[in-house]
């Protein structure tokens, strides 16, 4: 298979390595080319720090999530956080850069999120994935020839309607690595998140999971020391589990997996919007 070019699209610093950071790693380890794209800037995403101090301080994060994912490249775009609307301007932004990175995979949020940030990013690239074959539109980058393919990072919201997997990968191979992805985000996994009550289960807990394997993370049970904090955010991660139709979709993918261990896995669903492959070519693309 010839390099794919694979762009992964999240309203905030972070957002790509919480749903997609697995994924992401063994892409780019079978030599696919990846590229994280942050909408904002994260600049409200901290109770003590001024807003230009985090937005410089979660800018350098990304970047060292990115360097120890091993994936090709990251973008922080100036919009502020908090405040994204889907205007035009966006818009064009968004399509100037699935078009820049040639993009045969584009993955992004769902348009039903608690998070207004993240809606608007989904809503930003819904609008974008017809127009990047328009020429006429955002005529200085050349329009593509192939459209991409379009996926959703899980969530567990219920309404308006379930996220149903439509391919789902295993990262028991990559843990570790989308862990230290995730622990370079210092300030958000062991600062900001725990402070204002990060993945709390009024957030679509289901049948005793959390929302799509984000964890519960408790200010008070913080660790002081690089090491201990590691540990302490791989174990919550683990902790955190698979939705069920998670599970499901990953024991039909992989058979062979023991039923009593661990189900470390990363799940998306296809949007209607983009190419539509097939469940066959979708499980050739995606890494086994």
């Amino acid at each position: 298979m010839p390099p794919l070019n694979i762009l992964v699209i999240g309203a905030h610093p972070d957002d790509c390595e919480i749903r997609c950071g697995g994924t992401a790693a063994r892409f780019a380890a079978a030599g696919h080319n990846v590229k994280f794209v942050a909408v904002t800037e994260g600049s409200a995403g901290h109770h003590i720090l001024p807003g230009p101090e985090t937005a410089k301080r979660r800018r350098a994060e990304a970047q060292e999530a990115g360097r120890r994912l091993g994936i090709a490249e990251v973008e922080v775009l100036p919009l502020a956080d908090g405040f994204l609307e889907p205007t035009m301007a966006n818009r064009l932004e968004i399509i100037r850069l699935i078009r820049q990175w040639q993009a045969d995979i584009v993955i992004t949020h769902r348009p039903n999120d608690y998070h207004a940030d993240h809606r608007y990013t989904s809503t930003l690239v819904q609008d974008a994935a017809y127009l990047v074959l328009v020429p006429r539109v955002c005529p200085e980058v050349p329009a593509l020839r192939a459209n991409p393919m379009f996926l959703y990072m899980e969530d567990a919201f219920q309404r308006p309607w379930q996220f149903t997997p439509s391919i789902v990968v295993d990262i028991s191979t990559v843990w570790e690595k989308k862990i230290a992805g995730l622990d370079a985000h210092a300030s958000q996994f062991y600062e900001w998140l725990p402070w204002v009550g990060g993945g709390s289960p009024k957030r679509g807990a289901i049948d005793g999971n959390m929302a799509g394997g984000v964890p519960t993370l408790d200010e008070s049970g913080v660790p002081e020391t690089p090491e201990a904090r590691f540990a302490w955010l791989n174990a919550k991660f683990r902790q955190a589990g698979a939705q069920d139709s998670v599970s499901a979709a990953f024991f039909v993918r992989y058979p062979d997996h023991q039923p009593d261990a661990p189900v470390l896995a990363e799940a998306f669903e296809l949007c209607e919007y983009g190419r539509q492959p097939s469940p066959a070519e979708l499980d050739e693309l995606f890494p086994r």
